[in-house]
Order: structure tokens, then C-alpha cells, then sequence
């Protein structure tokens, strides 16, 4: 068994787990050792390398895996032993000695969204994989690099008018592997001899180059009027070439306000690599414009050719990725410069069309038509991850084949599991038939009424739709290229529809929790209450046609007109029961009625928007005032400590008998209140007074 003391990430509770999952799964010749790890599951440490093993990778710092590590039987989830027993943070690092009075703290991978945060400050690459973050800034360096350089003297220069952020001397950078697939950022060469590197962002630059000084004037064959002049600027200024903001050094004509970045002004000559093209690309300056053959955008000036295949590319264009996994598609996809399909096809991220005879990224499986942009589907880097080697495809593919959470006990003559255990409760579950919609019976994952096939425990009242028993434990989302974990809350709110829910939610690395409604919506859908199909646009800010609120995170967009939707809307009940009415309200998308109003609260209502109705009884309702504030919450569901500050645990109900007064305003209270879990405390408060 590990000593406590020999790492600080070994947790501090090493008991074997008494869950039958578990115990039976360990193979017997595991060791007992554990450690817990992100998602809660106990690591089992592998003394020997077993040949499932041999192409998993390590989820701390990504190389393949070898013994001895720890693994997780429920998650595919693996860590090298070095990584599980990597430090929690470290006192100080040579590349960043400014914070160093602070200190680092490991993290599991880098913010998805934020784009301070570079990447690591050494490989210039922002990895799924641990990495250590400076306290007080947005400096980080991975796990891998980390250690390799902590042996290494960094000395770090003042700020110099070559480059806007400080510079660090490496005098032998050939000894520190990762850099030795990078290039000048002026000469662009090999990293062979002394640099200088930037930890804030990609520049590195030769000894030799930074000593050289930049000629006070040039002259350059895209601007052949005048010579240009150097200039330097600590604010941002647009170079006329790569049509990007810089700052720093640069050469400038102000008399026809065209300036030039340094390392546009000398570009390299030929660019090759055959990891992304079979050919090396020459550099052909040009006057105007061109449309380049990779990604079917304008460029300016600066175009590489490749003479064989007679392309005209972006200087970016020359190191695209030849193969991505993107997130919102099963397959690996192929970057290719014409499409051999003679059918018009659409780019299925913009639903604009992509031309036949320009760059785009496709799938090649057979039978599967999907082509995207260039630009739309490398534009948010948290929704891909670059393949170097077409066998990494297969090799995804096997990791994402998670276990079940679902034992199978017993199968009935149609083989289709008629009694089970389920992750997520005690008791055995009961394969039940088609079961009449009622109020009281709702799935326990997803919180919508019980209708279709369903398990059920026949000793309590606990209710699982067949689709959400059966909903993988981990599980990919197109929302993001990283993995989503299943876990089961009493209480959450969900990141994508905003409700307050019970259930089954999906954590998509660590910062959005989805409840089953919202992970199930697909990134293209059809939708009942609008003609043509929609598509999740992240940038769409639009108001959402079913509720009228903007859509602040995206949203559902039709391509032929202006119609969107939110996930809220989108995941509305299609009926739902209120004492207001005998039948069951439909939710309803039209109202050609000029003035409308609601049967419940009586106030007014907008009859673009979508509401629920009885056509039988002329019932019309606002969407809340029929769901109320918490439509997706079991009563009975414990709040988290961090919603009230009462001494007991609080629980919430939706309804409530008698009408106790609430102990913070005095007045009656009927329905959504919280209540102390002590039988002896009398604390009630209406939701709305706990801020809920």
C-alpha cells in the first residue's frame, strides 16, 4: 500500500471499495492499491502492462501508457504512477520568476474557453493534460514540461523594444526535447543554437537574430511607392499582409498608412512538411488578392504555391492539420483541396455552401456526406484535437466504448434485459411496458413523464426511461472535443437550459453541468415548432423565438431565416398538467390572435411566443405559469450547503400541506418552499425569499 506521505495527490483514503461493481471487475492480478480520482471512481494500480493496455494513453500527461500506473474500470480513465504522485503545486519555476513568491497548483487541464491562457509556456501547445497554473496570472506550463525543465538555468531579460512581453535566455535549447520541432519566429530555422523565449506567447527567437539590428528602413516588394520605415508600438496595429493585430517592432509607410509586422516582412521561402502536404510550398509574392486553394478565403501579398498540385495557399494554410477529430461528428475528418462528389454539399457547422473545388474538411467513411469549412471548424480550438497518424482514428474510437453503468440480471425471451442494476440505486430494476402518462411518475434521469418503456424498482418509487438506464457512464458531447461523465445529483442547475433539475447531468470537463435533457439535444435538430431544420451557432446572441429572452450562450438557428431557439425552450415538455384545466396542455407555437392573455395569472400575453393550451376547453397559458419555477425538481431533493446558510440540510418541495408561515417573511406559504430536514426544526421559506 502507498504511504500517505510519499505523495500529496495519493488520497488519504485508500480502503477498497465495498461496491460489487467494483470488486468484481478487478482483475485478480491488480494490485489493491487506490487512489481516487477526478470523477470519484477509486484508481487501481497496474504493476504489469497488459496488451488492453498498450494503447491506452495517460490522461496527466498524454503519452501512452506503461506500467506501473493507475487505471479506472468504470472510466478508461489512466494516469501513469509519476503523474498520479506529481505534486500539487510547485514553490517556484525558472521560466517564471516574477510570481514565483506565489506559486503553482496543478490543474486537470487548461480553461476551454479562454484565450489569455496560451498554453504552455515552453511546448507553445495547449494540451489535455495536466499543467501547473501561476497563482496570480495566467502563466502556465505542463505537466510534461515542467519537469523536464526544472533542470534547466533560465536567465530573463528586461523588456525589450523587439517584443512587447519579457524575454527568457535558454542557452542549449537542443537539450530540451520540445523544442526541437519549433523554428525562429524572424529566420525561421531550427532551434539549433542560444534563444530567446517568450512564455506569454509563440515568439522565440535566435541569439543570433535578436543581436542582429533591424535596418532602419527596407525596401519590400509589396509596397514598391516607398520605402518603409521601422517603428515600434506597444499598442496593436493591423499588418496589411497577414490582415492581424500585432504589436512591437514594425515597418511602416505613413504616407500610405501600410504597415508591415516584422515577421511578414520576411517570410520563409519554402515551407515543408510532409506530415500536412506531400510537397514543399514556395513562397510567390503577390500584388492583389487571391483565393486560396486550402480554406476558399481572400488573401493578401504573402501566398505559398505548391508547383506539383498547383495550389495557392495562406502562409497559415501550409501547416494545416490533415486529419482533426472535431466534436460534432463520430468520424475523424480529412482535410482535402477538392471534393471528388459531383452533389452540391453545405458546410454543416454555417450551412453555407462548400465548393467543390476548394480546401475543406470531409469524412470518408462510406455513406457519410459531411463536409465543413475550413475556418468554421478550426475557429473555437476546444471543439477539435489535431491526429498526427490516420491509426489514431481507430484508436479513438476504442477509447470512447466506456462501460456500461447497468448489470444485467435477467433477459427475457426477446433478449432484452428485463431486470438489471443500475449505478444510480440500490435496488434491482424491473423492465415495465408502455405505462399511462401520470403526474406522479416521472423518470428519475430526466425528470419528463413516464409514457414509453420503462425500468421501475418495486421497492420504493424510483422510475428510469429504457434510453436514460442506458445512457453510457462517460460519453463525448459535441459541445466539446473533451469527455462528459455521468453523474447523479439530487439537486444541480444546468448550464445549457438554466433550470434548476434533479437527476442524471453529464459534467463536461469542469465547468458545465448538463442535465439528460439538454446532453441528448443533437448540434443539428428538427424541431416541431419551426419548418426547417435548425444548427447550434456558438456566436448566436439573437432572441429566442419560443421565450423572447436573448440567447446569451448560443443558441439553435434556422440557416433560411431568422428563427432560434434556446436549450430551454428547445427542451420543453410537449404537455404538461395544471389544476386550471382537466386535460393535459400541449405546448403550443402560434397564437393568431392579436391580444392574448393568460387563464392563470390573467395578465397578458405575447402571442409570438410559444405558450401551452387546450383546444378543447380554449385554455392558454404562459410557459411558467403552468411549469412554475422548478418543473424539473423531485420533491424531497436536498439543496446543496452553498444555496442557504441554515445549521440542517434544506429540502425543497413544490407543494406543501397546510399553510405554514415562512420564517423569513411571515407570510403563508402554498407551493416551492424549502424545508429543514430535522423533524424538530420548524425553519420553511418560500424559495423565492432563499433566492432559488
Amino acid at each position: 500500500m502507498k504511504n500517505e506521505n510519499e505523495s500529496a495527490s495519493v488520497s488519504e483514503n485508500e480502503n477498497k471499495s465495498e461496491n460489487e461493481f467494483e470488486n468484481e471487475s478487478v482483475s485478480e492480478g491488480d494490485s489493491e492499491s487506490e487512489i481516487e480520482n477526478e470523477s470519484e471512481h477509486p484508481l487501481v494500480l497496474v504493476a504489469e502492462q497488459s496488451n488492453e493496455s498498450l494503447k491506452a494513453h495517460c490522461h496527466g500527461c498524454g503519452e501512452l501508457l506503461s506500467a506501473p500506473c493507475f487505471t479506472c474500470i468504470h472510466c478508461n480513465y489512466h494516469l501513469h504512477k509519476q503523474c498520479a504522485e506529481a505534486p500539487l503545486s510547485l514553490p517556484n519555476h525558472p521560466l517564471h520568476p516574477e510570481c514565483s513568491a506565489l506559486g503553482f497548483f496543478l490543474r486537470q487541464r487548461p480553461f476551454p474557453d479562454d484565450d489569455r491562457v496560451y498554453g504552455c509556456a515552453l511546448c507553445k501547445e495547449k494540451r489535455n493534460m495536466f499543467f501547473y497554473e501561476c497563482r496570480s496570472c495566467w502563466f502556465s506550463i505542463d505537466i510534461k514540461c515542467a519537469q523536464l525543465s526544472s533542470s534547466f538555468k533560465f536567465s530573463q531579460l528586461s523588456k525589450h523594444d523587439i517584443h512587447q512581453h519579457l524575454l527568457t535566455f535558454i542557452e542549449s535549447p537542443m537539450a530540451i526535447d520540445v523544442l526541437k520541432r519549433l523554428n525562429c519566429s524572424w529566420c525561421h530555422e531550427p532551434l539549433i543554437d542560444a534563444i530567446y523565449l517568450c512564455p506569454d506567447c509563440p515568439f522565440i527567437l535566435h541569439k543570433k537574430c535578436f543581436d542582429h539590428e533591424l535596418p532602419p528602413e527596407i525596401d519590400h516588394l509589396t509596397h514598391r511607392l516607398h520605402r518603409l520605415f521601422l517603428k515600434r508600438s506597444d499598442s496593436d496595429y493591423l499588418c496589411n499582409l497577414c490582415q492581424k493585430q500585432h504589436s512591437g517592432p514594425f515597418y511602416s509607410c505613413s504616407l500610405c498608412h501600410f504597415n508591415i509586422n516584422v515577421e511578414c516582412a520576411w517570410p520563409r521561402s519554402i515551407v515543408e512538411d510532409k506530415s500536412r502536404h506531400q510537397h514543399p510550398f514556395s513562397l510567390l509574392w503577390r500584388r492583389g488578392s487571391f483565393i486560396c486553394d486550402a480554406c476558399d478565403t481572400e488573401g493578401n501579398c504573402i501566398s505559398y504555391i505548391c508547383s506539383t498540385c498547383s495550389l495557392m495557399v495562406h502562409k497559415d494554410c501550409t501547416s494545416l492539420p490533415r486529419i482533426i477529430k472535431f466534436s460534432r461528428h463520430d468520424h475523424c475528418i480529412f482535410h482535402k483541396y477538392f471534393l471528388e462528389d459531383l452533389t452540391r454539399h453545405d458546410c454543416k457547422i454555417c450551412f453555407n455552401e462548400a465548393k467543390l473545388d476548394r480546401g475543406s474538411y470531409s469524412c470518408r467513411k462510406p455513406g457519410c456526406n459531411y463536409v465543413v469549412h475550413v475556418n468554421c471548424v478550426l475557429e473555437h480550438q476546444s471543439l477539435y484535437e489535431v491526429i498526427n497518424e490516420e491509426k489514431q482514428c481507430e484508436e479513438l474510437k476504442e477509447k470512447s466504448m466506456q462501460s456500461s453503468i447497468i448489470r444485467v440480471i435477467e433477459v427475457n425471451e426477446a433478449g432484452e434485459a428485463a431486470k438489471i442494476e443500475h449505478l444510480s440505486h440500490q435496488h434491482c430494476l424491473v423492465l415495465a411496458g408502455k405505462m399511462e402518462e401520470e403526474i406522479d411518475r416521472k423518470c428519475d434521469g430526466c425528470m419528463l413523464p413516464i409514457s414509453n418503456i420503462c425500468y421501475y424498482c418495486s421497492k420504493c418509487p424510483f422510475f428510469l426511461h429504457k434510453t436514460c438506464a442506458e445512457l453510457p457512464r462517460i460519453k463525448q458531447h459535441w459541445f466539446r472535443q473533451s469527455n462528459a461523465t455521468l453523474n447523479f445529483d439530487s439537486f444541480n442547475r444546468c448550464n445549457f437550459c438554466s433550470q434548476s433539475c434533479s437527476g442524471f447531468f453529464y459534467k463536461i470537463v469542469e465547468y458545465w453541468d448538463v442535465c439528460i435533457r439538454c446532453a441528448k439535444v443533437a448540434d443539428i435538430i428538427e424541431c416541431e415548432g419551426h419548418q426547417h431544420f435548425l444548427f447550434f451557432d456558438f456566436k448566436c446572441k439573437k432572441e429566442c423565438n419560443g421565450c423572447g429572452k436573448k440567447c446569451q450562450n448560443g443558441a439553435f438557428r434556422c440557416g433560411k431565416c431568422r428563427f432560434a431557439l434556446d436549450f430551454g425552450c428547445l427542451t420543453l415538455p410537449h404537455s404538461a398538467l395544471h389544476k386550471i384545466d382537466e386535460h393535459k396542455l400541449k405546448l403550443t407555437y402560434h397564437d393568431d390572435n392579436e391580444q392574448s392573455y393568460c387563464d392563470i395569472c390573467e395578465q397578458y400575453r405575447d402571442p409570438s411566443l410559444w405558450y401551452y393550451s387546450c383546444s378543447i376547453c380554449d385554455t392558454s397559458a404562459h410557459l411558467e405559469c403552468v411549469l412554475g419555477n422548478f418543473p424539473f425538481l423531485k420533491d424531497g431533493s436536498t439543496l446543496p450547503n452553498y444555496e442557504h446558510d441554515h445549521d440542517h440540510g434544506l429540502k425543497i418541495f413544490r407543494k406543501v400541506e397546510g399553510f405554514p408561515k415562512c420564517s423569513e417573511c411571515g407570510k403563508l406559504c402554498q407551493e416551492e418552499i424549502v424545508k429543514c430536514k430535522e423533524s424538530t426544526c420548524n425553519y420553511i421559506l418560500h424559495c423565492k425569499c432563499l433566492g432559488l
